[in-house]
């Protein structure tokens, strides 16, 4: 009799044990280190949060960003509950749980990398890649992004302007230097802050 109280006591413990590490690993926050070509969006999409998000919790000005640079990206709250309830379900209601959510993560995980990758840079296909993929991040026409890049900079991708000490494709104030891709990924942040406007428009 004993002994059964003692396993019974010690299972319970156990079983209370995992639950809080469970409460504990939902509520942790994860670091991100910056890599070369990130944007506060990219990284936004991978973690599921957003721009603003990172932005706040790191305070980030003007979508700035440095390769090394490391971030503290918070979890949802929402999503900390759905993994505590899923912990305390059972294991059938807790299999089919997860099972929809990791197709749910697999979808959005799949559709942003097509939208994110219409095309990919090659260094011949420069207008191409640019107008794909700022009409598929953005929602405007690629006609519209051709007018702007055309009146900014002429297709010219590594022009400064002297002046303003504007950068690039679509003349950013924000950045200074990059590759075309990291030109794109600037600008669609500048988009996400300010829309249109930041091109005049």
């Amino acid at each position: 009799m004993k002994k059964l109280v003692s396993t019974i006591v010690t299972t319970s413990a156990a079983a209370a044990g995992l639950f809080f590490a469970g409460v504990v690993n939902a509520n942790a926050d994860s670091t991100y280190t910056v890599k070369s070509g990130d944007s506060v969006w990219a990284i936004a999409q991978k973690f599921n949060t957003t721009i603003n998000n990172v932005e706040t919790t790191n305070n980030i000005k003007g979508h700035y960003i440095l390769p090394g640079q490391k971030l503290t990206i918070k979890t949802s709250s929402s999503s900390n509950s759905t993994s505590a309830s899923t912990t305390s379900s059972s294991s059938t209601g807790s299999t089919s749980t997860s099972s929809s959510s990791n197709t749910t993560a697999t979808t959005s995980s799949t559709s942003s990398s097509t939208s994110s990758s219409t095309s990919t840079y090659t260094g011949s296909n420069l207008k191409s890649y640019v107008l794909s993929q700022m009409e598929s991040r953005t929602g405007v026409s690629a006609s519209t992004w051709n007018t702007i890049i055309t009146r900014e900079s002429n297709w010219q991708p590594y022009v400064v302007n002297s002046t303003s000490g504007a950068y690039g494709l679509f003349q950013n104030m924000h950045i200074s230097s990059g590759s075309v891709e990291e030109q794109v990924n600037a600008a669609v942040a500048l988009y996400e802050a300010q829309g249109m406007a930041a091109w005049a428009l």
